[in-house]
């Protein structure tokens, strides 16, 4: 059972067990007196108007529309911490390209759909996602500190799938049931959206569950950023005794500064084991260049490269599509120049499959 400092878990108001988790500075501030880290103001702080993304960018006036037509679709939302890794006056910088919407997203495309992976079938519970053996997938915040335009769930039910505390306890009935699962992954949006007193208390309730082994979690927040891996969450991530796995999303070398690797390297100080996954993007990374290099600088930064996805087909994301050929190629590109504990797992995402199709 984890020991956490008084501090962490202390401060409650008298709806904590029926607000949803959360991840906005402005929940935070509304339950506590204390100013909030400083992770949550920047979040709180993000660029979220396309106008302002072009006039920050140095864009043309003429990227403005399609990115208003994007932006009506599917927010913008871009933390100073990645604007400032974007060069200016370039509209293919591979980091904007991630994020700047375009009026293409208001395309239909045959085949992309709002629910690609087909999850609404396998969601058992509130919050609670499983389509594999014996590991299910937790959407511990409904908020991400970065909107990327390609993303599978940017359509999804937020809202029927953000439960209180007290709708976790129901939720986490299913997995104290079920003694085939072994792993509880932490999804979302980004769950480190979340705040840490949230993500402790639902920590604390997993490591309870004696046949649970590992905690995963999916995050991009470290990247976007770096200042959210601070104190409070390396006390509750240290002190499980859940082997962790934080799976990243990093995209492109330039993603990767040297914030970033300090992040990171704190989050192995906490035993956590580093992965990366990266999603096969048009004008991204499209090239075995530019995902060398992005091996390379995970590498130095103590990330291993894990899978390298094929784009899956979400209303919206057509333009990033890179034929599955062409990726093949790519990969095989990758092998020539890298160690093979270098080269990503080059996978699709299939609903129905029991794992990841390799490709």
């Amino acid at each position: 059972m984890i020991t956490r400092s008084p501090a962490l878990l202390q401060r409650h108001d008298e709806d904590e067990e029926t607000r949803p988790f959360a991840g906005s500075a402005s929940s935070e501030k509304a339950v506590s007196l204390v100013p909030p880290p400083a992770w949550q103001a920047q979040l709180a702080g993000a660029t979220r108007d396309p106008a302002e993304l072009c006039r920050r960018l140095g864009l043309n006036e003429a990227w403005l529309p399609g990115a208003e037509a994007g932006h009506a679709l599917f927010e913008v939302r871009v933390p100073e911490a990645f604007l400032s890794r974007m060069r200016l006056n370039d509209p293919a910088d591979p980091l904007l390209r991630q994020v700047l919407p375009l009026g293409e997203e208001a395309l239909a495309t045959p085949g992309y759909v709002a629910d690609p992976l087909e999850e609404a079938a396998h969601t058992q519970a509130r919050g609670l996602i499983h389509k594999y053996a014996g590991r299910v997938l937790l959407i511990a915040s409904p908020a991400c500190a970065v909107n990327c335009r390609y993303c599978f769930r940017r359509h999804f039910p937020y809202g029927d799938n953000s439960p209180s505390r007290a709708q976790w306890e129901s939720t986490l009935d299913t997995l104290r049931g079920d003694p085939t699962i072994v792993e509880a992954i932490l999804s979302g949006g980004d769950p480190l959206a979340a705040n840490d007193r949230q993500l402790a208390w639902l920590v604390e309730r997993l490591e309870a569950i004696p046949h649970l082994k590992r905690l995963r979690i999916h995050t991009r927040l470290p990247v976007v950023i770096p200042d959210r891996v601070d104190d409070a969450l390396l006390e509750w991530l240290g002190a499980t005794r859940l082997q962790t796995v934080v799976v990243l999303h990093i995209n492109h070398a330039n993603e990767i500064d040297d914030a970033v690797t300090t992040a990171c390297a704190r989050l192995k100080e906490a035993k956590a084991t580093l992965l990366n996954q990266s999603v096969l993007l048009r004008g991204v990374n499209d090239s075995v260049d530019a995902l060398s290099a992005l091996s390379e600088r995970l590498f130095e930064a103590g990330v291993l490269p894990y899978y390298l996805h094929v784009l899956d087909p979400v209303a919206g994301a057509a333009h990033f599509d890179v034929p599955d050929e062409e990726a093949r190629e790519l990969v095989a590109g990758l092998r020539e120049v890298l160690p093979g504990f270098l080269v990503p797992k080059l996978v699709r995402e299939i609903p129905g499959e029991g794992s990841k199709t390799p490709l």
